[in-house]
């Protein structure tokens, strides 16, 4: 869901569907006629009127698909857990607080398509792109659904009742667990704002480790600046990512030699994805976002926030094993 989601914004398919339909918006035109409708209803907004005003039925076709399977798929999934849910729970599988646990499940999930929609409305106002905010709150929203999902799959693989935690460790994992979101946020702020399309150089940006434009940015706009200037934006989207895996290296030789080697295993995979995914941002920026490395790119910070999870759920000391 996350990567086609990611190819919608890539391709710029996201407000090609002008409209929300919850039941009927999960059939597409089906007719000739249906389709011209559909092209004409795109035509009446900005995204048409300033950018596009050369497309062909076959070109709508073409970004349509892409925003017609994102919607398709939130609308699966939907189906896909709603079902089994009250299956499950008409046969009383759930005890209280599992119940709960997938209502709060369900409620992520349906706040996730408001977002949604609600970052597809901001695009079809006065600007034909929607705002970045709101695209990096709808990205958030995914992540922490993700998030939770994986928790929820490690509470039935592996409870936690009788663990002995290794509480320092697990702190310092949310931490830098947080600074990933935070630094998977500001991605979605480099897309929104197309901000990968300059400075496409590494280490520094386009010869200055520092470029004096974040200053002068700071300068006029104070901190709106570190959220909608282009400059600050990709500044701190590359070396937050560094600093992340330099935080991690310093973690494995902190706590290493106190963790279960299951659990220093699962570290060491988690370093090896931060390095794999650091890579992929830089190719990324060298090559001008290409679509198939940007799509591996955010992949990957989806299976990095996975891992991360299971790192933190399992965050025991390997000197106390439970009895």
């Amino acid at each position: 869901m996350v990567v086609i989601g990611g190819i919608t914004r890539l391709t710029n398919s996201g407000l090609s569907m002008v409209e929300w339909k919850l039941i009927m918006g999960a059939v597409p035109p089906l007719s000739e006629k249906e389709w011209q409708t559909s092209f004409e209803k795109y035509q009446q907004f900005p995204e048409y009127q300033s950018i596009n005003k050369e497309y062909s039925l076959s070109d709508f076709k073409s970004i349509f698909w892409w925003e017609y399977l994102h919607r398709l798929i939130g609308r699966i999934i939907g189906v896909v857990f709603l079902i089994p849910f009250i299956v499950f729970w008409a046969k009383g599988y759930f005890n209280k607080h599992w119940f709960w646990r997938l209502v709060l499940l369900f409620a992520l999930g349906g706040f996730q398509g408001f977002l949604g929609w609600f970052m597809v409305k901001s695009g079809l106002v006065d600007r034909p792109d929607v705002s970045h905010y709101r695209l990096a709150a709808h990205l958030s929203a995914a992540l922490l659904l993700f998030s939770y999902i994986i928790w929820l799959i490690m509470d039935i693989l592996k409870p936690s009742r009788g663990k002995i935690w290794n509480v320092n460790y697990q702190k310092t994992l949310w931490v830098i667990y947080l600074l990933a979101l935070t630094q998977i946020v500001y991605g979605a702020f480099v897309a929104g704002l197309n901000a990968g399309s300059f400075y496409p150089t590494f280490p520094t940006m386009n010869g200055a480790w520092m470029p004096a434009a974040i200053a002068d940015q700071f300068a006029n706009l104070g901190w709106q600046s570190l959220g909608s200037d282009i400059t600050t934006v990709q500044f701190i989207h590359r070396w937050l990512g560094i600093s992340i895996l330099l935080l991690l290296v310093a973690v494995y030789y902190n706590y290493g030699p106190s963790l279960l080697a299951r659990g220093k295993n699962i570290l060491s995979i988690l370093i090896w994805i931060v390095s794999v995914q650091a890579l992929l941002g830089i190719l990324t920026l060298l090559y001008a976002v290409p679509i198939v490395i940007a799509i591996v790119h955010q992949f990957t910070a989806m299976i990095l926030l996975g891992v991360f999870i299971i790192n933190i759920h399992g965050a025991r000391a390997g000197s106390a094993e439970p009895t």
